[in-house]
């Protein structure tokens, strides 16, 4: 199923955690386009990142590989997280 970017995202009451981060000038250029292609808050979106970061983690520890195919191409390619 593919995702409705304009759907509205329910947020989950936050249970406390909370960190201040110094953002590299690429990453904060690319908060700014995601919140202007998604209509996200920055807390929805850093929320977003950390939960996919883990489920790539653990894809990949359980020997996993990550691909990503164009639809129209067919073309595929292994995604590499570092």
């Amino acid at each position: 199923m593919t995702p409705d970017p304009a759907r509205p995202f329910a947020r989950p009451q936050a249970s406390g955690g909370r960190i201040t981060v110094s953002l590299i000038p690429a990453a904060e250029d690319h908060l700014r386009q995601l919140q202007e292609r998604t209509n996200m808050s920055k807390t929805d979106l850093v929320n977003r990142a950390i939960t996919s970061h883990e489920f790539f983690d653990a894809q990949l520890r359980a020997g996993h590989e990550l691909m990503v195919r164009d639809s129209t191409t067919g073309e595929t390619r292994i995604v590499w997280l570092f």
